[in-house]
């Protein structure tokens, strides 16, 4: 009895053993411990060791992510693929239940050395640890990385700039002998493919050229494919919050030529202009980018029209000053010609009346009183008149001198409208190449 159930026992493990399936009996199991069993990473898989392995690149630009002018960096998220042919990993699909294509470990097989010769940071890229290989041996290896390289930034048309960045793909050690370089697409297609960009960003995809040459050095001749992308910016939020904010101020600075220029009330109108000029200009300067070797053409206009303004503040103070000094040495000279007089009449009183009565008789006094009082008269109207004429004199020099300044502030004036004028036909000719682009 004991034996009959262990026999039972024994065909029912049998039976339930045959109907699981096992992880080994798999096709895909099979097909992948065959591929990796002999397989060596370190070794480039071609049979013949004179035939060079040719990698398809394509590249998409997704977003741009940074651009950082005063270190003349781009931070740009890129779709990229890689497709070669692995003659190791080929294999009959007739044999494996017609598997055509499966996911191989990345790690385990062997890929090409290829670098973006402008990167200036740790790559950043999800980690992706599969690739797919078909039954013929094609590797398709896709992955989104950032990547952070190294562009010369030209800033001088800004808000209206345009930029163009290059990605260069090549090896770092194996030749064109050994790996050479293919597209994966046609060049037209990826010039023009902008389906996988980010539109809402503060820039625009306008295409991705692409050129292949062979970059020959001292350590032999290697295969490269440049991508140039070419971007430009969005200006409109520049236009709103910085462009027309100055020419505002410009036009407010203008209405101040129309004040007299010896009014002390246009100095008040002109610091108060200035002072919301600075002001406006520290508020907007990190609007403004900034790098060493270009300037924008926006902040040599704001230099110098702030380098007209005060310029013109300057000329208004000098010519204030100047008439107030010329104004108060008049009305100190007529007074200091009275006061002499009345000390000579007061010292000719006072000597005159102790001898008067000593020596002259009252009919002579009588006499002698009307020609002294017109003698006082004539020199008192002599004195007034020489006032008069120093006075006018003087009132010929300001206005010889508030001529010539009516000039030098009609000239500012011209010069301020022709800065302006050309400052606004060359930003509307930068918005026209803009738009064209």
């Amino acid at each position: 009895m004991i034996l009959l159930w262990s026999c039972l026992l024994v065909a029912v493990v049998g039976i339930l053993g045959t109907a699981t399936p096992q992880p080994g009996n798999s096709s895909l199991h099979r097909l992948t411990r065959q591929l990796l069993q002999q397989y060596h990473k370190e070794v480039r898989p071609v049979y013949n060791w004179a035939e060079a392995t040719t990698v398809y690149l394509d590249l998409c630009v997704h977003a741009v992510l940074d651009v950082d002018v005063q270190n003349q960096k781009l931070k740009t998220s890129v779709w990229y693929r890689e497709v070669w042919n692995d003659e190791f990993l080929s294999w009959n699909s007739s044999l494996f239940d017609e598997i055509q294509e499966i996911s191989l470990p990345l790690s385990a097989l062997w890929a090409p050395d290829i670098i973006i010769n402008e990167f200036v940071d740790v790559e950043r890229s999800p980690d992706l640890p599969y690739v797919y290989v078909n039954s013929s041996g094609t590797i398709r290896n896709h992955k989104p990385i950032q990547v952070v390289s190294a562009c010369s930034l030209q800033t001088y048309a800004f808000p209206f700039d345009i930029q163009n960045c290059s990605l260069t793909f090549n090896s770092i050690l194996h030749t064109v002998e050994d790996i050479d370089l293919g597209f994966l697409r046609n060049r037209e297609d990826i010039e023009n493919d902008k389906r996988a960009f980010m539109n809402d960003s503060e820039w625009q995809l306008l295409s991705v050229s692409s050129t292949y040459h062979i970059r020959q050095s001292s350590a032999g001749d290697f295969a490269q494919i440049q991508f140039n992308v070419v971007i430009r910016r969005c200006p409109l939020a520049y236009v709103v919050s910085l462009l027309i904010p100055s020419i505002f101020l410009m036009l407010v600075d203008l209405g101040s030529f129309y004040l007299p220029p010896n009014c002390r009330a246009r100095i008040v109108f002109k610091t108060n202009v200035l002072v919301g000029y600075t002001v406006f200009r520290v508020n907007m300067s990190d609007e403004v980018p900034r790098s060493a070797g270009c300037t924008p053409l926006i902040g040599v206009f704001f230099t110098v029209c702030m380098a007209l303004l005060v310029l013109s503040l300057s000329k208004s103070i000098l010519l204030i000053k100047f008439l107030y000094e010329e104004r108060h040495s008049e009305q100190e000279r007529p007074l200091m010609c009275l006061q002499g007089d009345s000390d000579a009449e007061e010292s000719r009183l006072y000597l005159g009346v102790p001898r008067a009565e000593v020596t002259e008789s009252p009919v002579h006094q009588e006499h002698r009183v009307p020609s002294d009082t017109l003698k006082d008269f004539w020199f008192q109207f002599r004195s007034i008149n020489n006032s008069l004429r120093t006075r006018d004199q003087i009132h010929q020099k300001e206005v010889e001198w508030l001529a010539i300044l009516y000039r030098f502030d009609q000239l500012l004036f011209r010069i301020y409208l022709a800065v302006l004028g050309l400052y606004t036909v060359t930003l509307c000719s930068l918005w026209a190449l803009w738009s064209r682009m």
